[in-house]
């Protein structure tokens, strides 16, 4: 397992990282798992014994259940808070009372002390706004989040599912009133969907954030387990078909990450998280699982090494469509390398 920064910090995070998003199972997370605790203590086991030390988990995960189940399985596995990154999110809806969502200061910090008490930890070391609160002035989410920070109850702060726009706005706003800024993103991105790199990419690298990568098998459908003549009938696409896709094109995709597969003797699966490892804007992969085999399948990933060809293949059955401004700026760069 490899390590590396996050962001502009000298925090070390796996470049694999454990997500929870399958412990508990309530409302609609029934449909992306509904593990135990015995079971969720199994894959953190699997993960930490493999040297991942991130876990990434949420408040609105089957409503606090992911989060407790996390805390219960660390503490009854002994393992050392200190050597464990612990990640978890705020915005969603926690309650049927007009205060219980979005990113308000009452909000925020009624949150973080729930997730505190689920987690069994008295900080967490990554705390994330899990998306863009129209009602909520940004200033007043990031002055609250800065107060968590200089209390102790966060080390860093990071956003997820934000528009470029919007993480430049967060950023500015924290340089000019001196407040903690987002350090990493949590996003969608996944050779199946590389929207990411028309622009927030860039001012990713540009800005020297983290990225931290969400459903990087688009929700399952590039597991393997689909393909042109193999519908599965029975996986979560078939319950829970999202994220969107375009499924033509994923098959052109996987039709050629099987035939890398086939000659590196590994998953489709595998194949698929490497590609998003040897990409210099991710920072950790989140991988979730039901089950213990397929969690140790994901995280073979970290060994497997694609060649320039194979990397040079994958690119061009999942390049984007030219889109404007992308393309003139690409062409008035030319002048100027």
């Amino acid at each position: 397992m490899k390590y590396k920064l996050l962001g502009n910090t000298g925090l070390k995070v796996s470049e694999l990282c454990l997500g929870t998003m399958t412990f508990g199972g309530q409302g609609m997370w029934t449909a992306i798992g509904s593990l135990p605790l015995e079971e969720a203590k199994q894959l953190i086991k699997i993960a930490v014994d493999a040297g991942v030390n991130f876990i990434d988990t949420a408040n609105i995960y089957s409503f606090g259940l992911s989060e407790q189940l996390t805390g219960n399985a660390i503490r009854e596995l002994g393992l050392k808070r200190y050597d464990l990154v612990i990640a978890t999110k705020v915005r969603g809806m926690m309650g049927e009372g007009p205060n219980d969502v979005g990113l308000s200061r009452k909000h925020i910090m009624q949150q973080v002390e729930d997730s505190l008490r689920r987690l069994q930890t008295d900080y967490i070391d990554l705390y994330q706004i899990h998306g863009f609160d129209p009602q909520t002035p940004m200033e007043e989410t990031l002055e609250t989040l800065d107060i968590l920070v200089k209390s102790g109850k966060v080390r860093y702060i990071g956003c997820s599912n934000l528009a470029a726009w919007q993480i430049m706005k967060a950023l500015g706003i924290s340089a000019q009133q001196h407040l903690s800024k987002f350090v990493s993103l949590q996003a969608y991105y996944t050779i199946a969907g590389r929207d990411l790199e028309r622009e927030i990419v860039p001012l990713l690298l540009d800005q020297k954030m983290g990225l931290l990568v969400w459903s990087p098998l688009a929700g399952g459908f590039l597991s393997g387990k689909y393909t042109r003549q193999n519908a599965d009938t029975e996986g979560r696409r078939a319950n829970y078909d999202f994220p969107p896709i375009d499924k033509e094109k994923a098959y052109d995709i996987i039709d050629v990450m099987q035939t890398i597969a086939q000659n590196k003797q590994v998953s489709v699966a595998q194949i698929a998280l490497a590609w998003l490892l040897h990409q210099p804007v991710v920072t950790s992969v989140i991988v979730g699982s039901k089950k213990p085999e397929q969690l140790t399948d994901n995280l073979k990933s970290a060994d497997v090494k694609l060649s320039a060809e194979e990397l040079s293949q994958l690119n061009a059955v999942s390049e984007l469509r030219p889109e404007y401004p992308g393309w003139m700026l690409n062409m008035q760069t030319q002048e100027r390398q």
